[in-house]
Order: structure tokens, then sequence, then C-alpha cells
């Protein structure tokens, strides 16, 4: 049975009455979860601080695909692609109510495009191994039709099937605050770091600044781990002013559509676009999901809220248009969002125009004073990226040796728990909250008893937490979410009794947030 994770006073008393923790991990995104998740299930005393809240930047804006990464073949990079293809096989298995297998098809203009294509996905079997889901396999043009039934068929001979791991990145995040707590963690989101604490010039731990309140506290920690992603130069700055950026940040935009775009169930992969990229078509949860664009953007370094840019959308408009039947249209765009990939900075080309060819590799690097930062990588290789960087602080901070057990770790509400379909959390729980057949709109999945849920289940503090990534209400139909906004607040009310002006300014927030993902329609 699922129990509540402790109340955010009981958390935050917490860091008051532990003298040291053994390991601060700074950022709940991805990386920051997947640490935390390895340093408590170790058995060692974990905190974990998100300036925002959980998955709030990048971790929620992803293509919400485990794979090991078609297009990284090209760029050469075989051992990304290797990693990532085993830790799609973890996942699968340690999460299986929240990632499944999808099948994904590229089409062929010619027959050596066909074989061409063929030999590509064939080495991505032989990386996976014993891993594999399915071979991959030629389709001829009836049974491309039948795959994609959406697809304009003009010019087209057949295509290649292969089969890879599809998610939903804002729940696994929260699954994975979930599972932390169960092995012993404290994770509070809305806590800024604001400060780096130092004794004898080594880093001893943080000060942080609860964003509700304005308290602050001084946290000592033997290991500090800066997994704040685009934001991960800014952490180093606290700790030497004079850090030269690490990061290169990288935009990525997402258009939703309307399922009957692309109808079935296969995802469609583009091979060839005009920027060089692939670009992907991928049914979700009843929507379609048109993605993604690789545009450098240098300037967002301190941004949290990047918005896709009006040639991204008309690119992927354009792209889409070339594939598909029936064309999308602006007007037919029910939610646009964007996420800033955290890319290793290139060591001696400050001069390089585009992102899309640097590595999705991560990097773990420690300064002089010892502060550990973890930055690039991807969803799909965010427990190994924890795996290393747990051993580097272990290793630092002369913590007892204990090996990693997060690759057979079932995550917080594995199955044989029931599982509600929507939000792959318990079922029983749901069925016996208030609100429970009280849908918030005609248009999305999700009920009342969802979003009590979120607030006393899973740390939601603002009605945008509610409706961006405990539920997906943002994403899927941004439209409909902003008039569920008014409804989730009078819940949010009724279960936190916030003052009437933090009530108002999450409402007010909310709003805000929901026009960001509605892109103009002129």
């Amino acid at each position: 049975m699922t129990t509540a994770p402790p109340a955010r006073h009981d958390s935050l008393s917490a860091l008051l009455d532990v003298d040291a923790w053994d390991v601060l991990v700074i950022g709940g995104g991805a990386s920051g979860l997947g640490a935390a998740v390895d340093a408590a299930a170790r058995g060692y005393r974990t905190l974990l601080l998100e300036a925002r809240d959980f998955a709030s930047g990048t971790s929620s804006c992803s293509t919400k695909l485990i794979h090991g990464g078609v297009r990284y073949l090209r760029q050469g990079d075989i051992g990304l692609v290797r990693h990532a293809l085993h830790e799609r096989t973890h996942l699968l298995a340690n999460a299986a109510h929240l990632v499944h297998p999808l099948a994904f098809v590229i089409p062929a203009r010619s027959q050596f495009d066909r074989l061409f294509y063929g030999a590509g996905l064939k080495l991505y079997d032989l990386l996976a191994g014993a891993h594999g889901l399915a071979a991959s396999g030629s389709l001829d043009r009836a049974e491309l039709r039948a795959a994609l039934p959406g697809l304009k068929p003009d010019g087209l001979c057949g295509g290649i099937r292969y089969w890879d791991g599809q998610f939903d990145d804002a729940r696994l995040a929260v699954t994975l605050m979930r599972t932390a707590i169960d092995h012993g963690a404290t994770c509070l989101n809305y806590l800024p770091v604001v400060g780096l604490l130092k004794a004898g010039g080594r880093i001893a731990g943080a000060l942080a600044r609860d964003a509700e309140t304005g308290e602050e506290f001084e946290i000592r920690a033997r290991a500090v781990i800066n997994a704040t992603g685009v934001h991960g130069d800014r952490i180093r700055r606290l700790d030497r002013p004079e850090s030269a950026p690490l990061l290169t940040p990288s935009q990525g935009i997402h258009l939703v559509v309307d399922a009957d775009f692309l109808p079935g169930k296969q995802a469609l992969l583009i091979p060839e676009t005009e920027d060089g990229r692939v670009m992907f078509a991928i049914p979700w949860q009843g929507k379609v999901l048109l993605g993604t664009t690789d545009t450098p953007r240098p300037e967002l370094r301190q941004l949290d809220d990047p918005q896709p840019l009006a040639e991204e959308i008309d690119f992927l408009l354009r792209t889409a248009a070339g594939a598909l039947a029936r064309p999308p249209t602006r007007a037919d765009i029910r939610s646009a969002f964007a996420g800033l990939r955290p890319l290793i900075h290139p060591e001696h080309d400050s001069d390089r125009q585009t992102t899309a060819a640097l590595s999705r590799e991560h990097a773990i690097l420690v300064s002089d004073s010892g502060l550990i930062t973890v930055a690039g990588g991807k969803w799909t290789t965010y427990r190994l990226m924890g795996e290393q960087v747990i051993d580097r602080a272990a290793a630092l901070a002369g913590l007892p040796a204990v090996p990693c057990p997060t690759r057979g770790l079932k995550l917080h509400g594995s199955p044989p728990q029931p599982c509600d379909d929507v939000l792959g959390t318990d079922t029983a729980l749901l069925a016996g909250l208030p609100g429970h057949d009280r849908r918030l709109h005609p248009a999305l999945p999700y009920s009342e008893a969802m979003v009590r849920f979120a607030i006393r289940y899973e740390q939601a503090r603002t009605v945008e937490d509610i409706l961006a990534r405990r539920t997906r209400a943002f994403f899927l139909d941004a439209a409909a979410g902003e008039a569920c906004i008014q409804q989730v607040a009078g819940l949010l009310a009724d279960e936190l009794n916030p003052s009437d002006e933090r009530l108002q300014g999450v409402t007010e927030q909310a709003f805000q947030s929901a026009r960001r993902f509605q892109p103009a329609t002129g």
C-alpha cells in the first residue's frame, strides 16, 4: 500500500535535525533524482533540493523516449548508443508501469534507402544484443501503409520497422522522487541553493532558502553533487566565480496535435530533414507528439522557461506536411513546449554554430574544493549517471563502500502493485479520494481525486505543478488545461490552506504557464 511521504514541515525540520548528510544532491531533474535514488538505496543519508518543482525544466520537456538514439549512430557515438540500449532494458523491467515498448517506422523512397536504413538498424539490433526488444525488419509498400495509415504514400516503396521505449518523463521523475523517499531520502522542492558552505577550503554543504517562506537553512554534507542541468554553471560559480562555461544550451521544441493526424499505435521517424536531424511523430497519451529541433540558445543560460521560436514551429509543421497525408497547421496545435539540453561545451570550438553534432554523453567533474558536477546525458541513461556520480561521491567523501543496487531496483509503484492507467499510481488510493468520478475537463483524462493525490502523495505545491507535471494537462491540451486552473486552485486551497496572497500568486502563475504552451495561430 502506498503511504504518504513526510509533510513539508517535517521534511524541513529534518534539515535542522541532521548534523551532516552523507550526500546532498542539488537539482530535481533526471540526473539529480537518479543520483538520490542510488545514494538512498545504498543506505547513505541523502538530501535532494530542487529550486522549483521536480522536473520543472528540461526533464519534463523531452521526446518521451527511452531509446538508444538511432541518430547517434550516424554521429559515431557507439558507446552512448550501447549504454543507452542496455539502460533501456533496466527501465522496462524496473518501471513497467511507466515505460513500454513502441514500434518505429522509417519510410523509404528507394530500394537503396531500405537497404541503407535496414543495415543501420541491424547494427542497432547488434549493439542491443541480449537487451533487444525485437528484431528490426523490412516493410513493403502495403505493410508501410498499414503500419502508418496517416502517412503520405507518394514516392514511397516501403520502410523499416524497429523498436524502442516510450515513457512519461515527468511521471517518471515523480516516481523517482517517491522511490528515493521510500529508501530513506529527504526530497524537497522549492528550496533553491543560494550559496555553498566551505570548511578549510573544501565544500562542506550548502545554504538553501525556502521559496515559500524565505527561511534559510545551513546544510552540512560530506558530499555535494551539482545536478542542475542547464543551470550547472551557476552552481559551479557559487564555488568558483571564475569558472569557465561547461555547458552549451541547445533548445528542442515539440508540438502536440490530435491523434487523427497519425492514427494507430506506431511512430514515424523521418530520417532526413532540412536541418540534418531526424524528426519523430509519436503517438503519446491519445495525441501525436512532433519533434524535435536543435537550436543553439547561448543567451538562455539563465532562463527558466524557454519558449518555442516561430521558426522552430514552422520547421516542424513544414516537415510534418511533407510526410503526413493531412498536414497540421498552427491552428491544430494543442500544445507547444521547449526544453534546454545541457550539452557539454566543446573545449576548443567556441565558434561552433550548431549543437546537433555535440555529444549527449555525460561528464562528471570534481572541482579543487570538492564540488561534484554531473552534466550532459539524457533521460535514458539517468540510472547509469546516478551510479557513476554516487560511486565518485562515496570515494571522495570516504563513505562506506556499498555496491550499486539500482540495476534491478523496482521503482515506486511497480507491478504487482495495481496501478491507475493514466498516472501509473495506486488505483485503490485514487478510488478512495473525494472527486474520483469528477473529471477536470471533458478533453482530459484527469479527475479531482488525481489532484488531491498529487498534493497529498507527490509534493505538488502549486497549480502549475499539478497541471503540467503531476498530470500532463498543459502538455496534452493547453487550452483545456487553462480551463481547469480555477477548479484546481480551489482543490489546492482545500488541501493546503495557503494564504489568499499565495493562492492568488500560484493561480496567476498557472495562467501564465498555460499561455506559454499556446503559440499564436497567426
